[in-house]
């Protein structure tokens, strides 16, 4: 399954956006945010979930897209944000805000060890997926038999109409929430594709080895990408949490919960910026559609993922802005590497980055020591 993903993957790390995609994104943007006027409760449910859908699917991205450490138990931080932030409230009672903090910490802490026992033995591919769906069951036992942490009944959360408890008195401030969230993750998977950091993280993706070869601390920068995915992920928990005011084991740590981070990214485009934002905003409404007309067909909603993903691959293998680039790239001649000299090119197993990037890490593979 790694392997389909990393075939998924765009191959480009210039990160350069287009005056027509600002153009396309401030108009969605302000499309958006002047929903409530003339939408429905029931539209604003769904526009919340395409925001805070794509919001987890950006998280995954940072690690699974960008570094190409695909995990597939990505729901273990999600539940964890939620849990924490939930049962600190409803037990000790402690603000949400805290709680949302304590949450972020202790998902960091869980990525910690994950990342730490996996990485360290060197655990790639299909084995660090299956180890990251491991830890994920793992979790979702633990809080199902543990009395002290609701077990199976799950928590309630009293609804308060007060920002100061993490919560709205409408629909609309949900949305403004999930939409700054989105807003603030994407306009950072944009900034850290530019930097030092971003450019190892694509290195480690498009190939280790030669990494390594180049002095950068693969290790390191694994364990800063998955560190910094779970805290986000924790985020979107509390998130979902004080939205729907509830939260059991099989919500917060199911399989369907991971599923639901990487299935954005496929169809919009694996390592990009907008993929999972064109991804949520194709897959959450097909999933309400699906649900609605064959809610008397239990499981048929994940049929239908199954034939979409499958349609995906076969079809659209770099998903939506894969295809995108691939006629612009026919209609105007150039090819598909990347645009910017930066020399990471699709299909390639090389890598070579401007002097300037890397140029202290090269210095520091000739020495024999690690950046």
């Amino acid at each position: 399954m790694t392997d389909i993903l990393k075939k998924l993957t765009i191959s480009t790390s210039n990160g350069k956006i287009t005056a027509p995609q600002i153009v396309l994104a401030a108009a969605v943007s302000v499309i958006t945010l002047l929903s409530p006027r003339f939408l429905s409760n029931y539209r604003l449910n769904l526009v919340i979930s395409i925001l805070s859908a794509a919001y987890f699917a950006q998280c995954w991205n940072l690690m699974s897209g960008y570094t190409g450490q695909f995990s597939f138990g990505h729901a273990a931080f999600y539940g964890l944000g939620a849990y924490t932030s939930s049962i600190l409230a409803v037990d000790f009672k402690i603000n949400p805000w805290i709680g949302l903090v304590c949450g972020m910490l202790a998902a960091g802490i869980v990525a910690a060890g994950i990342g730490y026992l996996s990485f360290h033995y060197n655990l790639k591919g299909d084995y660090f997926a299956l180890a990251t769906m491991a830890f994920c069951e793992i979790l979702r036992v633990i809080f199902k038999n543990t009395k002290a942490l609701h077990a199976a009944s799950g928590v309630s959360i009293t609804y308060s109409k007060h920002i100061s408890q993490l919560q709205f008195g409408s629909k609309a401030g949900f949305l403004y929430a999930a939409f700054v969230m989105l807003a603030a993750i994407t306009f950072f998977m944009y900034k850290i594709r530019r930097t030092r950091m971003g450019l190892y993280f694509v290195a480690i993706r498009e190939n280790e080895d030669a990494a390594k070869a180049l002095g950068i601390n693969a290790f390191k920068y694994k364990m800063t990408a998955l560190i910094a995915s779970a805290m986000l992920s924790a985020v979107g928990g509390t998130f979902y949490a004080q939205y729907y005011l509830y939260i059991d084991p099989n919500i917060a740590f199911s399989s369907t919960v991971s599923v639901s981070a990487i299935t954005p990214c496929i169809i919009g485009g694996v390592g990009t910026v907008f993929g999972p934002i064109i991804g949520a905003a194709i897959i959450e409404p097909v999933s309400e559609l699906t649900n609605s007309l064959l809610s008397h067909y239990v499981g048929m909603n994940m049929v239908v993922y199954g034939l979409i993903l499958v349609a995906v691959i076969m079809i659209m293998p770099k998903g939506v802005i894969g295809l995108v680039q691939d006629l612009r790239n026919r209609l105007t001649g150039t090819s598909a590497a990347d645009e910017d000299g930066s020399g990471i090119r699709s299909g390639k197993k090389t890598v070579r980055m401007p002097a300037a990037k890397i140029s202290s890490g090269s210095r520091a593979a000739d020495k024999g020591a690690e950046v």
